[in-house]
């Protein structure tokens, strides 16, 4: 046991002090922030610099973020909420303006290179959110052309699995019925402007629903003896690689090999419900471990070797307001006063909370203008007073 936990932290450490690739592929981490006790983005900021993380994926544009970031190496995907397709669907003008006020005001400072327009709409199976997925995402390429800015920032969206209507075994990966007429557009677009399909995959749901028919060692990227794919030969002995490849193996039947899956969010819980199983620090260590170790070896899945895979880990901390089970609420790398979840020796710098001000006072004539900053957290606010200076003089009496 010994020699495994410090087999994890080696890796653990691996991943926090790995810079981004040249090709932009390897390993990030989602930024979420449903909580009312995370620290403030300029900590966050810190925190991410001392532990070299250059990948950040936020599920909106949160300017608090961005300008915290400004002239930092980090390369930010920025969400657009689902609440805006329908409206930007119909009326270009509406993503001109969300491009304008969301992206354009950071992005001379702030690295970003992608815009993921709506997460997970395929399951809401709402036909006319799924519908308006597509408009949506032309209007913002196209008010990013109209800005030049289409070859600096990709336009592409989050999926969850649960658009596949077969996964097993890979090699016979489909979509369900209902999406084909929706996801072939889609595809088609993907291939178009060159940009990837992104997927939320996580093994714990589905050994969480089968722990008598998924082995936890096949989970977790341990040692097991995995699958064979009788239609290809091709061997698996993890289930994140064998859900990625029935992606490429669904998105093929609709006549595509040119459009990259990209895995927008993989993690594991650290806690969970009495049903959830397998919800563990121990577990939570394990899987993104060993996910990162192969990220950093630049595996690829068996069905496409030569494609390193390209992660965001979910998630940078645990969020106490996320709604649901247990589980949801314990995927962070970090809790929110910056240590580890997991008990492995490692600790990155978040900063404390500092407080500092000054004032300066200038005479001009019978009015005095005051300069009064307070510095909080690396943020610099500034006050200016104007006022007579009888006035001052009542009131230091």
């Amino acid at each position: 046991m010994a020699t495994r936990s410090l087999s994890f932290f080696r890796v653990l450490l691996l991943f926090l002090t790995l810079s981004v690739r040249s090709n932009g592929q390897g390993v990030g981490i989602n930024y979420g922030q449903i909580a009312n006790n995370l620290p403030s983005p300029g900590r966050v900021a810190v925190l991410l610099r001392s532990l070299n993380i250059t990948r950040v994926k936020l599920y909106d544009a949160d300017p608090n973020v961005l300008f915290s970031f400004s002239n930092s190496q980090v390369d930010f995907m920025i969400g657009l909420g689902n609440e805006f397709l329908q409206n930007m669907s119909t009326d270009t003008t509406k993503a001109q303006s969300w491009i304008q006020q969301r992206l354009q005001p950071h992005i001379s400072k702030t690295r970003i290179t992608s815009i993921v327009v709506g997460n997970e709409i395929f399951k809401t199976n709402d036909h006319v959110l799924i519908s308006s997925l597509l408009p949506a995402m032309k209007a913002v390429y196209s008010a990013l052309v109209s800005l030049g800015l289409e070859k600096q920032v990709t336009v592409t969206s989050a999926h969850s699995l649960d658009m596949l209507q077969t996964s097993y075994p890979p090699s016979s990966g489909s979509f369900k019925e209902e999406f084909i007429p929706y996801l072939q557009p889609l595809l088609d677009f993907h291939s178009q402007i060159k940009s990837p399909f992104l997927i939320n995959a996580y093994p714990f749901f589905a050994y969480k629903d089968s722990p008598k028919e998924i082995s936890l060692e096949y989970a977790l990227f341990q040692p097991n003896q995995g699958m064979v794919d009788s239609n290809t030969n091709l061997h698996y002995d993890n289930m994140l690689f064998a859900q990625v490849d029935a992606l490429y193996s669904a998105i093929k039947t609709l006549g595509h090999t040119d459009v990259e899956v990209r895995i927008s969010e993989t993690g594991w819980p650290s806690k969970g419900e009495e049903n959830e199983i397998g919800a563990s620090p121990e577990n939570a260590a394990l899987y993104n471990g060993n996910l990162l170790r192969l990220v950093q070896e630049r595996k690829g899945t068996p069905a496409k070797p030569s494609v390193p895979i390209d992660v965001y880990v979910f998630a940078l901390f645990n969020e106490n307001l996320k709604p649901g089970p247990i589980s949801e609420r314990n995927y962070g790398l970090f809790y929110p006063d910056g240590k580890p979840v997991y008990n492995v020796g490692l600790q990155g710098y978040l900063p404390d909370i500092i407080y500092s001000s000054s004032a300066t006072t200038i005479k001009v004539n019978s009015f005095l203008f005051i300069r009064f900053q307070i510095s909080l957290s690396g943020f610099q606010i500034l006050f200016f007073f104007v006022c007579h200076k009888n006035i001052l003089h009542v009131q230091q009496k």
